[in-house]
C-alpha cells in the first residue's frame, strides 16, 4: 500500500510539474520540469536523512553514548520486526522526536535533549514506538516525496507570478491561475492528508509494538504542552516529520495552521484511549 502510495504522488505532482513548465516553455519547459523532477525525485530518496539532520542539528550517537537508549531502541525494534536503526540526538531543548531514511534497512530515529529530559521511561517507549511504526510503514519517504514536490510546485508557481504567462503565446489566464494558486494548494493539502493519515496509522502500530496505548497517549498530552512553551529552530520543511508540531507556539500562524501536517492532538489521544478501552 505505501509503495503505491508513493507512485502514485510522485506521478501527480511530477505531472504537474511537467503541465506547468509546458506551459511557460512548450516542449522544452515540459522536458527541462520533467528533469528537474527526476532528480529532486532522487535526491530525496537517497539523501533524505541527512538533509533532515542537518535541519535538526543532530548527530549519530554509537550505543555506548547512549547503552539504556540503545538497548530501547534494540528491544522495540525486535518487537516491531524492522532493523535496529540509526539512533541519534538533537541538541534541541524542545521535547520531540522523529524518524527519517530512505527504507527500514536505512532508518533513523532521532530524539531530541528535552524530550531524553522530560519524558519518563514508559512514554519514551510510546514515543519510539511511534517512530520504529513509521519505519515499518515507509511513512518517511512518502513525507519526503510530498515535501519535496509539493516545494517544487511553489517555485514553479512563484515563476508564474513573475513571468505572467510571458512564454505563452496563447497567455491563457485560467491556465495561470491554476498553476499560481491551484497546484500549489492541492500539492500542501495532498501533503497534509497523508501526513495525518500517516500519523494516526503510526499511533495504532505503536500501542502494537508496546503492548499499550497508554504510554504514547500520556506522552502527546505532554509533548503538546512543550511544543507550545519551549521554541524549536527549525525549518518548516523537516517540521512534518516530529511526532508533534515542533513550531506549534510560533506566533502570527494565522491561516497556515489549517493547513498542518498533524492531525488534532485531541483526536489522536481519543483514538489511543478506545484502543486501550477495546484491549
Amino acid at each position: 500500500m505505501q509503495t503505491l502510495k508513493v507512485f502514485g504522488l510522485m506521478t501527480v505532482l511530477t505531472l504537474l510539474l511537467v503541465a506547468g513548465g509546458g506551459y511557460f516553455g512548450g516542449s522544452n519547459g515540459a522536458l527541462l520540469m520533467f528533469g528537474i523532477a527526476a532528480v529532486m525525485n532522487f535526491g530525496s530518496y537517497w539523501f533524505s536523512d541527512r538533509v533532515v539532520l542537518r535541519m535538526y542539528r543532530a548527530r549519530i550517537i554509537e550505543p555506548g553514548d547512549a547503552p539504556q537508549l540503545y538497548r530501547m531502541v534494540e528491544r522495540l525494534s525486535a518487537r516491531a520486526g524492522v532493523p535496529v536503526p540509526t539512533v541519534a540526538i538533537s541538541p534541541q531543548q524542545q521535547p520531540n522526536a522523529f524518524a527519517t531514511g530512505r527504507n527500514p534497512q536505512n532508518g533513523v530515529v532521532c530524539f531530541t535533549e528535552g524530550i531524553l529530559q522530560a519524558l519518563p521511561m514508559e512514554e519514551l517507549e510510546g514515543v519510539t514506538a511511534h517512530e520504529l511504526a513509521h519505519i515499518k510503514h515507509r511513512h518517511m519517504f512518502v513525507g519526503t516525496v510530498a515535501a519535496t514536490m509539493a516545494g517544487a510546485l511553489a517555485m514553479l508557481s512563484r515563476l508564474a507570478l513573475f513571468t505572467g504567462g510571458r512564454g505563452n503565446d496563447r497567455g491563457n489566464p485560467v491556465a495561470l491561475i491554476v498553476m499560481m494558486i491551484v497546484a500549489p494548494l492541492a500539492a500542501m493539502i495532498l501533503q497534509m492528508a497523508i501526513s495525518r493519515q500517516n500519523e494516526f496509522q503510526a499511533d495504532r502500530t505503536a500501542a502494537e509494538i508496546v503492548g499499550s496505548p497508554r504510554g504514547l497517549a500520556g506522552a502527546l498530552s505532554r509533548l503538546d504542552g512543550y511544543s507550545r512553551r519551549i521554541p524549536m529552530d527549525v525549518n518548516p520543511a523537516g517540521a512534518q516529520l516530529a511526532i508533534v508540531n515542533p513550531l506549534a507556539g510560533r506566533k502570527g500562524r494565522g491561516l497556515m495552521s489549517l493547513f498542518s501536517t498533524h492531525p488534532p492532538m485531541d483526536e489522536r489521544i481519543r483514538r489511543l484511549t478506545e484502543l486501550e478501552g477495546r484491549a
